[in-house]
């Protein structure tokens, strides 16, 4: 098939849907992402402490072995917070009647907007 010059192989068409609005990710792949940075933060907590006890055994350094534990203390509270957060919600715009000088109504009124 020939399009405007170039050859195009309808074999090779991209079949993959394309994203016409602003829609957020589904739940699903939102829990997904969450669990994967759940895992990752509570998998780093283990090489952490095998890293204070490598730097404890071997340099003797015992304040560098206390700022890595430090670290890997909030850790699992952190890696759970994180997990269980959804994202915000995108916030709408509210289409507002403004008033252009070309209106029917040129006096003006009294308006009462409810709270």
């Amino acid at each position: 098939m020939e399009c405007g010059g170039s050859v195009v192989n309808s074999s090779h068409r991209d079949d993959t849907p394309v994203l016409i609005t602003e829609a957020q990710p589904s739940y699903d792949d939102q829990q997904a992402v969450r669990r994967r940075k759940y895992a990752i933060m509570m998998a780093s907590r283990i090489p952490c402490l095998i890293a204070a006890a490598l730097v404890y055994q071997t340099w003797h350094l015992w304040w560098l072995s206390l700022i890595i534990l430090a670290i890997s203390i909030p850790l699992p509270w952190m890696a759970v917070l994180i997990a269980n957060d959804r994202p915000a919600r995108k916030r709408e715009q509210v289409n507002r009647f403004r008033r252009s000088a070309r209106s029917l109504e040129s006096r003006s009124h009294q308006v009462i907007e409810g709270a």
